[in-house]
Formats: C-alpha cells, sequence, structure tokens
C-alpha cells in the first residue's frame, strides 16, 4: 500500500510540475481499442470463475471426482496461459515497428516496477521447475502428468514474456513521441489549401486531394484539408493486449488467492518430494506468485493508458 500510494503521489507530482500528464478523459477511455481483447479477456474470466467454482466443488465433494477436476483445472490453464503467451509475444513484435523514442532515463518508480516484477516471477519460476522435475522423473506417465507437465512450461514461457511485453511497453515514451531524426512521410497532413495548384509544388502530397467544399467561381479556388488518420493500428492493437492480458491476470490471480490449491490435490509432486518438503516449497514461492499477478495487473493497465 505505501508503494502504490509512494507511485502515485509522484505521477500526480510529475504531471502537475511538467504538465505532461498521459492520462486519457473517461470518455475517450475504451474509443480507442478494437474491442477483441476485452470481449475475449472477459469470456476467459467468465469461464475461468466457472471452472473455478467446479474445481472447489468436485475437490470438496466425497467421491472420484478429483481426476476429472484436476483436468478441468490444467485444461483451463493450459488454454488461457498459451493464449497469454503467444499475445505477449505479438506485443512484443508490435513494439519492434514501434516508431516512439525508448526513453533511457533514469526513473526509481519504473525501476522499481521492474524489479518487483522479475523478483516475484521467480516464485513462480520455483514451483513450475520442481514440478517439471519430479513430472520427468518420477512415475507414472499418464494424463494427469502431461497435463502437468504442459502446465508448468506454459507457466514459465507466460511469465516470461509477459515480462518483456511490460518491461519493453514502460521503457516506450509516451504516444507522439517520435525520434528526432525522423521526418514525417506525409507533412501535408492536417493542411488547408485554398488554392490546389500549391498542393504540387510541396514534397510528400498526394496529387488527389480531398475535396470539403467548392467556389462556383472556378475549381482553382475549392478548399482541401487533407485529414490525418484517426488512430493509429498499433496503439488499438497495444491496447486490446493490454486489457486482454490485465483480465487473464486478474482471473489466474483469484484462483490461487481463493483456495485452489492444485500442488496438493494433485500427488505427483508429493509422491516425489514428500509432503513436507513439498508444502514448503508451495508455501514459500506461491505468494510471489500471487503477488506477481496483482503487481502486473497495475503494470498492464499503465501499459494500457501509455499506449
Amino acid at each position: 500500500m505505501l508503494y502504490v500510494m509512494w507511485k502515485n503521489v509522484g505521477r500526480l507530482l510529475a504531471s502537475s510540475t511538467h504538465g505532461h500528464g498521459h492520462t486519457p478523459s473517461r470518455v475517450s477511455l475504451f474509443r480507442e481499442t478494437l474491442f477483441a481483447g476485452p470481449i475475449l479477456g472477459l469470456m476467459l474470466f467468465v469461464v475461468g470463475l466457472a471452472v473455478f467454482i467446479i474445481y472447489e466443488v468436485q475437490v470438496s465433494a466425497e467421491g472420484g471426482r478429483l481426476q476429472q477436476a484436476l483436468v478441468i483445472y490444467y485444461s483451463f490453464n493450459i488454454i488461457c496461459l498459451g493464449l497469454m503467451t503467444l499475445v505477449s509475444l505479438s506485443g512484443s513484435v508490435i513494439y519492434r515497428f514501434d516508431r516512439r523514442a525508448m526513453d533511457h532515463h533514469k526513473n526509481p518508480t519504473r525501476t522499481l516496477d521492474v524489479a518487483l516484477l522479475m523478483g516475484a516471477a521467480l516464485g513462480q519460476y520455483a514451483i513450475s521447475y520442481y514440478s517439471i522435475v519430479a513430472v520427468v522423473v518420477g512415475t507414472p506417465r499418464d494424463l494427469l502428468g502431461a497435463l502437468n507437465l504442459a502446465h508448468a512450461l506454459l507457466m514459465i514461457a507466460q511469465h516470461t514474456f509477459q515480462n518483456v511485453f511490460i518491461i519493453e511497453s514502460l521503457h516506450r515514451g509516451p504516444p507522439g513521441a517520435e525520434p528526432h531524426d525522423t521526418t514525417p512521410k506525409e507533412p501535408c497532413h492536417g493542411l488547408t489549401f485554398a488554392n490546389l495548384d500549391a498542393l504540387h509544388t510541396l514534397p510528400g502530397c498526394p496529387p488527389t486531394p480531398r475535396l470539403v467544399g467548392t467556389n462556383p467561381v472556378g475549381p482553382q479556388e475549392a478548399v482541401a484539408i487533407l485529414l490525418a488518420p484517426r488512430g493509429h493500428w498499433r496503439r488499438r492493437c497495444l491496447k486490446d493486449i493490454s486489457l486482454f492480458l490485465l483480465l487473464c491476470n486478474v482471473i489466474l490471480w483469484i484462483m490461487p488467492a481463493f483456495g485452489a490449491r492444485p500442488h496438493f490435490s494433485n500427488t505427483v509432486e508429493v509422491d516425489f518430494y514428500g509432503y513436507s518438503l513439498w508444502a514448503a516449497i508451495v508455501n514459500i514461492c506461491l505468494p510471489f506468485g500471487i503477488f506477481y499477478r496483482m503487481h502486473a495487473v497495475s503494470s498492464l493497465l499503465e501499459v494500457y493508458v501509455l499506449s
């Protein structure tokens, strides 16, 4: 809580002092999105809640539904983590074509954000590593072991690619921060001309501008306005990616935070390490994983605002 207060107070002072805050208005908050990311994220969020409820009910019930509950739980997590990995990777690819300048200035808040992301991810890395060792070395090899192995591998990949996407996003400049050595490709955007013949004397202007209104005297006195594009596709895609990852991190935070413990329901690791050692590993590392999801949500919200 102290960290959140310190971070927001610092941003408020910077915004009021320098006058270049990046917080958009409430009206335009969701205007520049393709709505694919929020819709898909909400679908996974609702399905995740249903899977979590089914898992808790079947694990608590007395019967032979434990394996079915674990299969449903691992299947949902594999699908969710796989989509998050692909989306994070696509976001990093989109940044390869981004013309915004990189911000290499020292920023204590950003440095702390990156350190918390990398440090908190180590907890889930450790759990996944020990799960991989237990599944590969231990026996038997069944469907549940294969799902556990795929879940552990995708968990490592998802944390890695999501951290790369968030860190690269936080090091980008604000919208409109173009490199100083680049020249605009279309310098005539947003200019108004009363004489169409003047357009041909300017470099980079299209031969057929858009006519807004004409004068009965003649076409030479027509007014042409060249409009800039409303929104950039890269910015819209990055906003959708941020919202999708945000919603997925919320549901992946809810599951372990509210009692989902497949680490103990699945006996592969318990049989391999013993209950005491495995319980110590999970109880030490799992809180870091829960904190990682919370901090990733706040970082992705900042990425969405700055995109």
